[in-house]
Parts: C-alpha cells; structure tokens; sequence
C-alpha cells in the first residue's frame, strides 16, 4: 500500500516542477526576442536614413530623387526624441532638408541636401530652364534662399527679401518658384509658402502600395 503513495508523491514532484520549467523557457525565449529586437532596430539615426535612401523605390517615368517619410524613421530608430535632435543637428550643418507634405498627410518628407539640389536642377529644367523670362530668380532662389531658410515653410516678406539679394522681384518670379513646384502657397495663410520637393505626388502613392506611408 506504501508504493503508490510514494508513486503519487514522485508524480506530484515532477508536476510542480513543469511550471518552474515553463516560466524559465518563457523568459529565455522573452530575452531572445528583446535581443533580436534590439539588433534589428537602428540605434543611429544617420545609418537608419542611408540605408532607407538605398532602399527608395523607383517608378517608371518619375524622376524624384530619394526620401524618406519622418514615420518611417520613427519607426526604425527606437528613441524619438534622439531622432528629432540629430536631424535638427543635420538640418543646420545642411546635410539634409524636412519637408512638410501636402497631401493631407500628417508627416514629413527627408531629404539630402545634394538629392534636393539635383531635383532643384531637374524641375528648374522641366519647367522651361533658365532661358525663360524671369528665370534669374532661379539662381537667386539656390543662392541665397536654399542656404539661409532651413525651415519648412517662409512668409512672403522674407521670401522677397532673400531673393532681392540677387535683384529687383517681382510677383512673376514667384509665380515662376511655384510653377517648378519649389513652393506651394499655404491654404490658411497665403502669406506663407512650404518649400516643395516638386513631382513627388506619383511617389507618394507609390510608397502607399509597397505599405510604406
């Protein structure tokens, strides 16, 4: 009568010993992933957006230069507020310019300063080049808008301003920043222009289908 009892005692050891078992499987497994986690978000803001620049997608007859959306970033480098300051720290040593989107959506487009240069160039092309009458006020705008205002947006005093550094303006010069979709003029404030990165609606809805914006 003696041995099942002690059969019994033995099973009932080896039962409480499964959930002791169990919770150490579960932490080891729970420190596994917070350290693939850790490895596969980007501790460094800079290398998050060289490596999504390479990774731009690229869509027949667009000629858009790469960028990155500010919730893209903010969703590969786990500090945000790390993140805000190395690219208001990137801002002002010029290595790049953030846009605000038009499109109705609540983000920000990241660009490299030598990317928006290039795609200045192109849409000053498209939009007729510097042959066009007015079209000194391209130079002016690169010379010295482009490398003062860092900013997302400027009022129109300080626009003309700026610009004046270069000659007389005149309402057709803006008009002519505006065609080459360098500026769009804020809805609420037609006083205040957003600096644009021009032909960048066809990417925005291609970044949409590949589930990236």
């Amino acid at each position: 009568m003696a041995e099942p009892s002690s059969s019994s005692s033995l099973s009932s050891k080896k039962r409480s010993r499964s959930p002791n078992n169990n919770d150490e499987h579960s932490q080891g497994r729970d420190q596994i992933c917070s350290s693939l986690e850790d490895n596969l978000t980007f501790n460094d803001t800079m290398i998050a957006l060289q490596l999504m620049r390479t990774q731009f997608p690229k869509l027949e007859k667009v000629v858009v230069q790469p960028f990155i959306l500010q919730s893209q970033l903010y969703s590969s480098v786990k500090d945000r507020t790390q993140v805000d300051r190395d690219l208001e720290s990137f801002k002002k040593d010029k290595m790049l310019r953030i846009f605000k989107l038009s499109s109705g959506q609540d983000d920000h487009a990241i660009m490299f300063m030598d990317d928006y240069l290039k795609q200045v160039a192109f849409s000053i092309k498209r939009s007729g080049g510097k042959d066009q009458d007015g079209s000194e006020v391209f130079e002016w705008f690169e010379k010295y808008v482009v490398s003062s205002k860092l900013d997302v947006s400027i009022n129109q005093l300080e626009l003309c301003s700026l610009l004046s550094r270069g000659g007389d303006v005149t309402d057709k010069h803006i008009t002519l920043l505006m065609n080459a979709g360098l500026l769009t003029r804020q809805l609420i404030d037609p006083n205040i222009y957003w600096f644009a990165i021009p032909r960048i609606g066809p990417i925005l809805k291609g970044l949409s289908q590949f589930g990236l914006c």
